[in-house]
């Protein structure tokens, strides 16, 4: 028997729509049309997912004061910072271009993990979730694609390549913490389960 439209789950890659099934922990539930994972829970995800979003916001606030990168050239030196070189845009009509690299690439990345920690913290420790929990998580999930943390840093290796040929280039402190934060955004993604999660918003009063 199934409970009617709240026991549907649509394939977000497809819009294939499926009777979701709780699967056992390591076991996924995959689109049959196009392969795209649609459930994967893990044991204690939630709690590392928490942990991993508390450090990603450590490191992001390293990364944006402390040195990204030094170059010297023909015996001149500079090194600047993340928020150096977003805010070198500002001013005339660049400075739209400035707010966006900062919101894409620090404020969206720091939003999702207060939102997931403001929905996750009080679920895993099996508290009633926080008031508006469905509406952070929505606006958490929604901001997903405009989180282009790991867009940056590919950007930086290709413009570091090139660059390399010309000048000497020492890495600063926040250039570690921010290929630090990229690997942990790739794990914490491995851990997020979006039906397990809408499973345990799913509560009387929420």
């Amino acid at each position: 028997m199934h409970d009617g439209p709240s026991d549907l789950i649509a394939c977000s890659e497809c819009d294939a729509l499926y009777h979701a099934v709780q699967p056992k922990p390591g076991e996924r539930g995959v689109c049959v049309r196009c392969h795209h994972v649609l459930i994967r829970p893990r044991r204690f995800a939630g709690m590392r997912i928490i942990m991993m979003a508390a450090t990603m916001l450590i490191l992001m606030g390293g990364a944006v004061f402390f040195p990204f990168l030094r170059i010297e050239a023909q015996g001149f030196a500079h090194s600047t910072s993340i928020l150096d070189a977003a805010l070198a845009f500002g001013g005339g009509r660049l400075e739209l271009l400035a707010i966006a690299t900062v919101a894409l690439i620090l404020l969206i990345p720091a939003l999702r993990m207060v939102l997931l920690l403001y929905v996750l913290v009080p679920v895993v420790f099996d508290r009633e979730p926080m008031h508006n929990a469905k509406a952070a998580f929505r606006l958490s999930e929604a901001l997903k694609p405009w989180s282009m943390t790991e867009i940056f840093a590919l950007g930086c290796a290709v413009a570091l390549v090139k660059v390399g040929d010309l000048a000497r280039i020492e890495f600063g402190p926040a250039f570690w913490m921010f290929a630090g934060l990229v690997i942990v955004v790739v794990i914490q993604e491995s851990f997020v389960c979006s039906w397990s999660i809408w499973n345990s918003l799913d509560r009387p009063g929420t």
